[in-house]
């Protein structure tokens, strides 16, 4: 009788938390296949600041190691983005043209970053802060160029400016809302904040809305301009506003999406052999941009997993 077979598209901090969860329980009970988009093994996107301020390095903030793939018996995929869901097939198709058949499928394609709508959006030098390839970019450019901008005075925006503050460069935060951090902070809180974030050499500027970003001579942004006329040089543009749940790949196989891949208490979607986690999920009505909801998500997925495969299992 073979093993039930679990793919993963996701490699991520849920997607792995699910499947650390699993081997808890039932380390025999599927072959396991994941895939990432990212040319890494799963490692910890909180830590990515501290990275970013020299505290931390990337093998600092790694979870699984190649090398835990490989002693749990879990094929892994790196670099490859999962392009087509053929449900009717149970099948699951990179854009190189990977595939593999699943009897179970998890998607965990997390969040995708608010891109401004602007012109110059497109230009080298604006990046999100997402991942560590932006990580790796913001090094790069703090040491070859002087200023950068920060779009979004959030939590995320903020520890960007920090980073690269700390790699020696003139950093600007550009803020739409009164004051910062406004979902978590009142005005007393977020003006003593942006007092003691001053003192450390960030600048701000509150209630302003970008207009455009600027081509330089070299191609890439040198300036960003506002909507009341005032231009600020910046040879890096980092956009913090925000993310949005990837929920692509769903819809694409026309899973029910609703401000995020709508699932069940227990994690599945609409399609009884698919489940979803993380950031890419709405569940009764919210998508969650928080560790500890999503780790909660992930730990109830692998008891459904075990009783429906061990059923299976049994019926052939």
């Amino acid at each position: 009788m073979r093993k039930q077979k679990l793919v993963v598209v996701g490699n991520g901090m849920a997607g792995m938390r699910a499947v650390e969860e699993l081997l808890k329980l039932a380390p025999d009970l599927y072959d396991i296949i994941v895939f990432g988009a990212e040319p890494h093994p799963n490692y910890n996107r909180i830590l990515l600041s501290p990275v970013l301020a020299g505290e931390m390095t990337i093998q600092d903030i790694i979870l699984n190691p190649l090398q835990w793939y490989a002693d749990n018996q879990i094929g892994l995929y790196t670099g490859k983005t999962v392009t087509k869901i053929d449900r009717a097939a149970r099948r699951v198709i990179a854009s190189d043209g990977t595939d593999e058949e699943y009897d179970r499928l998890l998607l965990a394609t997390g969040s995708t970053p608010f891109i401004l709508p602007i012109p110059g959006r497109d230009l080298p030098g604006v990046i999100s802060y997402r991942d560590i390839r932006d990580t790796d970019e913001m090094i790069a450019t703090a040491a070859s160029h002087r200023h950068a901008v920060v779009i979004g005075g959030g939590l995320l925006g903020l520890e960007a400016a920090n980073g690269l503050k700390l790699r020696g460069m003139d950093v600007t935060v550009v803020h739409l809302m009164p004051w910062l951090m406004e979902r978590q902070l009142d005005k007393t809180a977020a003006d003593m904040l942006k007092t003691s974030l001053e003192a450390r050499g960030l600048k701000f500027l509150l209630e302003k809305q970008t207009e455009a970003l600027i081509r330089g001579e070299s191609g890439r942004v040198c300036a960003l301009r506002f909507k009341d006329g005032l231009e600020i040089p910046a040879d890096l543009v980092v956009m913090a506003a925000g993310i949005r749940p990837n929920t692509a790949l769903a819809e694409s196989a026309r899973l029910y999406c609703n401000r995020g891949i709508v699932v069940n208490d227990t994690m599945q979607t609409y399609d009884p052999r698919i489940y979803a986690v993380g950031e890419c999920v709405a569940h009764r009505g919210i998508a969650y941009g928080l560790v500890a909801p999503l780790f909660e998500q992930a730990r109830s997925v692998p008891t459904t997993w075990r009783t429906s495969a061990s059923r299976a299992t049994r019926a052939r």
